[in-house]
């Protein structure tokens, strides 16, 4: 879309790139041809975020490029929340956070007393901001749209890893099965092996405590001879998918690979990918490389997932359907 289309009535597209991911808002600036606002975003010498922005966003419909993740999640949920009051007070004639990777997703439900609901909390100061939506991508769980009181576009991640899987010739319903790595990811896995006609299995397994799988689960599903596609969602410490791999290489199978939507590799992540039975690590660039070691490992690649955010802020920002741009409605 070219830079002098890029408008919807009088209120012109502006996108505006915090700091947690900017190779990615450069590409989607990119495709979209309309360049990042000038702004500065720091930090004051106590660690306070400062928000400078350097140009007039006066009716703007302004779209904020963040990712809430690591290393440095408060500060990046801060940079977003600081940067959406400056635009407001900028006089933005609309405001649209964009976030690839929602920190706090997983804390979407109380499962304990006293214990807080991140996702919800999240999900507030943004609105008090100033949020007028929001647009995100594969989310934990389906309930969080639910937390904000403001339209939230939900972007599937899932259609862009099945193309992949296609195009890295792991789809021959002969040799390969999908499978889900826990009991909690079957919707996920289920519509990734509808979409390529492979049969499915299912890790079940059991948690002690978060970034903790026991030793004791079972595979459901005929998985012997054949490759094997663990399809997840997030890889924070990679310890279940490598648990995953070593129980489907117990019962037989052939080769494993993993494809998730968000690589956040935390702690010993890395050294457990080169220490397992997985041949491949696929994930999006949602999240960038957390460190020179997670860049660098050869078992891990990235696909942009910049063409999809493009899309979809170009038809947010015209007035079009979101969920036409994939094969299924966004939640």
């Amino acid at each position: 879309m070219a830079a002098d289309e890029a408008s919807s009535g009088n209120h012109s597209l502006m996108l505006l790139g915090c700091n947690s991911n900017v190779p990615l808002w450069q590409e989607v600036a990119e495709k979209l041809e309309v360049a990042l606002v000038d702004a500065t975003i720091g930090h004051f010498a106590d660690g306070e975020t400062q928000v400078v922005i350097r140009q007039s966003v006066r009716g703007g419909d302004c779209f904020v490029l963040q990712s809430t993740c690591p290393p440095f999640t408060n500060h990046h949920v801060m940079e977003l929340v600081m940067t959406i009051d400056a635009l407001r007070r900028a006089s933005a004639h609309r405001i649209t956070p964009v976030i690839p990777y929602y920190g706090y997703a997983r804390s979407d439900k109380k499962l304990r007393p006293r214990e807080p609901i991140g996702a919800r909390v999240v999900a507030n100061l943004l609105e008090q901001a100033g949020a007028d939506r929001v647009l995100m991508m594969e989310l934990h769980s389906a309930s969080i749209p639910g937390f904000f009181n403001i339209p939230v576009d939900h972007l599937p991640a899932m259609d862009l890893l099945a193309d992949q899987i296609r195009e890295d010739g792991w789809a021959d319903p002969n040799d390969c099965t999908v499978v889900s790595p826990d009991v909690g990811g079957v919707e996920r896995a289920s519509y990734v092996a509808k979409r390529l006609n492979l049969p499915m299995a299912i890790i079940a397994k059991r948690r002690d405590k978060p970034n903790e799988v026991r030793d004791d689960a079972e595979v459901i599903g005929d998985v012997a001879g054949r490759r094997t596609i663990e399809v997840d969602d997030i890889i924070d410490t990679a310890g279940s998918v490598c648990k995953g791999a070593e129980r489907l290489r117990d019962k037989g199978a052939k080769g494993i690979r993993v494809y998730a939507a968000h690589g956040l590799f935390s702690r010993d992540a890395v050294s457990r990918i080169a220490d397992s039975q997985i041949e491949l690590v696929v994930v999006t660039n949602t999240v960038p490389p957390v460190s020179a070691q997670v860049e660098a490992c050869q078992r891990i690649r990235w696909i942009s997932v910049a063409d999809i955010l493009a899309k979809a802020i170009s038809h947010n920002h015209s007035g079009q359907s979101i969920s036409e741009l994939f094969g299924r409605s966004p939640s």
